[in-house]
């Protein structure tokens, strides 16, 4: 793989430094950090770039907008973006022709802070950090129990890939329940290889092998196992008035 046509560290770190003098350079640009993994010093070889930057009150954000888009196009030879909305803060990722991703966020200054730890500043100044928001315990078990429901009527009515996706959303809600229960944040499954080995192996026994019935059935054995001891330890009075209905969710599938 290192023959392929990719971005290299050195071209990546490059146009970092090269994006962060932009933004030095750009008088509506009154701040900007590293976020990701350049904030706590675990780029790789496979490290994507992530820069926020706080825009100085009263300019025009749309046309700043336009402005670092047409950059990056022009000069970086990016191919596609799309847009995330975290409230008033605007995430434009791009792609570039090199498969290199590109993240650049933009900020009112009143709102340039660290949401959780990943945030190192390069200029100007932020505001007092706050922390990430960390999903309620009861969220996600509302959602993985509702997902349970879906899996049991899809395989009963042969719906095997509809099962399959509905076991994919109980799943990572039962493993988000495991990494807030470790003390990591369950973001887009970042942590999952970091969490102790007996919870690995657990991990991988709860994804189906094949779409065959007995293997997402088993599957769905295993995850109705898994958040049952997740409830247990996060709530123990649910778990015993969830223990009988999702029990009979995956029996209800050997008697059909």
């Amino acid at each position: 793989m290192d023959d392929v046509a990719v971005f290299y560290s050195q071209q990546r770190e490059q146009f970092r430094d090269e994006l962060v003098a932009a933004a030095k350079a750009d008088a509506r640009v009154g701040g900007a950090a590293h976020l990701g993994s350049a904030a706590v010093g675990l780029t790789d070889r496979w490290s994507d770039i992530d820069l926020a930057l706080g825009l100085n009150p009263g300019v025009d954000f749309d046309q700043v907008l336009l402005d670092w888009t047409t950059r990056l196009y022009r000069d970086h030879a990016a191919v596609a973006h799309h847009d995330v909305r975290r409230g008033d803060i605007l995430y434009r990722v791009f792609l570039l022709d090199n498969s290199l991703q590109v993240d650049l966020s933009f900020w009112p200054f009143t709102q340039f802070r660290a949401i959780g730890p990943t945030f190192r500043l390069i200029f100007g100044a932020a505001g007092e950090p706050i922390p990430a928001p960390v999903p309620h315990a009861d969220d996600l078990i509302g959602m993985a129990w509702l997902y349970a429901l879906h899996v049991r009527s899809s395989l009963v009515r042969s719906r095997l890939l509809q099962a399959e996706h509905m076991l994919s959303g109980m799943r990572d809600n039962v493993l988000s329940l495991m990494c807030k229960r470790h003390g990591v944040a369950p973001m887009q499954g970042r942590v999952l290889d970091d969490l102790p080995d007996e919870q690995r192996v657990l991990a991988a026994e709860c994804l189906a092998r094949s779409l065959e019935p007995g293997e997402l059935t088993r599957a769905f054995q295993v995850t109705t196992d898994a958040l049952l001891e997740e409830v247990r330890r996060a709530d123990l009075g649910l778990a015993s008035k969830l223990e009988q209905p999702l029990r009979l969710l995956v029996s209800s599938l050997a008697c059909d």
